[in-house]
């Protein structure tokens, strides 16, 4: 297998520091992209996105991905235009409609996300084309704001926006609105390619193609020259994301009787050790049906399989083992 391009997908496991020689040697192997996770209470995307871009050169720096709920619409195009400052025409707006229970438990009702998506990637794109902007929508309320560069570029700034999307309504809702989709991981390369019919709906409402949009997949990857082992630690990451993420749970075609079980032994946060004693209720066959799992030979073969089904490059999500073998075996050099 060639790829002309592939990401890297860093989340929590790793450490910070550690994973600044991550990226450099990513971008040295050739990798277009890096997205940084932003999903459980744990890691804030912005932070390391800054640290990656300024330890990079060329690679593509991505969110993958923020929420359109907690951060405020003119921050949000203020923050994007300090990383573009920092990384010029290198950085990706990912952006999510966010889930519950979590959002719910922080104060955050969730009421018609198709609507607040559209009017936040609405003036989140006017504001970075550095219009001054006045919107009254249902979710977002700015009286003539602009982003009131006085010592810096004052052109229009480069900053694709791309929807993480799960659902199918969100996904049509893609097709209509962004630049690109992010599509989710946890799920079998027939539901991303199911997805995309609802995409291709989208982007004809828009008049355009499918061609127009970029479609990368966020795909989780154990790689060891030991199956075993790799499958060992995809495993630990599904069990909690099983637990814990229901519209992954759905989308990954999980039965709802082994969700429950986990979640029986799982608390909110959830534990090592918890985690330990309910992975045994994931199956080998799952993790290899929904993750790109095993010797660098079998997970090249699955990613194949999501390009297969209409993804245009991969975003590697390593959950452990050596990262460096996972850029080794996927880079384009």
């Amino acid at each position: 297998m060639s790829l002309n391009r592939v990401g890297l997908y860093l989340q929590d496991t790793h450490d910070l520091r550690s994973g600044l020689d991550t990226i450099r040697y990513a971008e040295e192997k050739g990798f277009d992209g890096v997205w940084q996770a932003e999903s459980r209470l744990v890691r804030d995307a912005i932070v390391p996105m800054a640290a990656y871009a300024a330890v990079s050169e060329k690679i593509k720096v991505g969110s993958g991905v923020i929420n359109n709920w907690t951060r405020n619409i003119g921050l949000l195009a203020a923050t994007l235009l300090t990383l573009d400052d920092l990384a010029p025409d290198r950085i990706i707006c990912g952006i999510g409609a966010w889930w519950d229970p979590l959002a719910k438990n922080v104060g955050i009702e969730r009421k018609k996300p198709l609507k607040a998506m559209r009017e936040t990637v609405e003036v989140l794109r006017r504001l970075l084309n550095m219009e001054r902007v006045t919107f009254h929508g249902e979710f977002h309320h700015v009286d003539g704001i602009e982003l009131d560069v006085v010592h810096g570029r004052r052109e229009a700034r480069n900053v694709p926006i791309y929807i993480g999307a799960t659902g199918p309504k969100m996904m049509e809702l893609a097709g209509v609105i962004s630049d690109g989709v992010v599509m989710n991981y946890c799920v079998p390369p027939d539901y991303s390619a199911r997805m995309l019919e609802h995409l291709e709906n989208g982007v004809k409402k828009a008049g355009r193609s499918l061609d127009d949009l970029d479609r990368p997949q966020l795909v989780v990857c154990s790689i060891d020259h030991d199956e075993n082992k790799a499958l060992d630690r995809s495993r630990e990451l599904l069990t909690q994301y099983l637990a814990q993420q229901p519209h992954i749970a759905k989308a990954s075609g999980v039965s709802q009787e082994v969700v429950q079980e986990i979640q029986s032994i799982l608390t909110w946060p959830a534990t090592h050790e918890q985690i330990h004693s309910a992975k045994h209720l994931v199956p080998d066959e799952l993790i290899s049906r929904i993750t790109a799992s095993g010797t660098p030979e079998q997970a090249k073969a699955k990613v194949q399989e999501y390009l297969d089904h209409g993804a245009t490059c991969p975003i590697l999500y390593s959950v452990g083992g050596d990262v460096n073998l996972l850029i080794d075996t996927f880079s384009p050099l």
